[in-house]
């Protein structure tokens, strides 16, 4: 089976470049203290290092 990330936004992207706060969106991030679940892959990797330092990461089987 795929792996996924539980990718939680834990800092506010308000007052950030504007490259984080549409990153942020991109991931799916509406509101502080959200959890989405992505798919694992190089490109979703990549979003989640250009903001690594807003959230935190699990992976999580299903």
């Amino acid at each position: 089976m795929a792996k996924k990330l539980a990718i939680r936004l834990v800092h506010s992207p308000n007052g950030r470049q504007p490259v984080q706060r549409k990153t942020a969106a991109a991931l799916g991030f509406r509101k502080l203290y959200q959890t989405v679940v992505r798919e694992d892959t190089p490109v979703i990797r990549g979003m989640v290092d250009r903001i690594r330092h807003l959230v935190e990461v699990t992976e999580v089987e299903e």
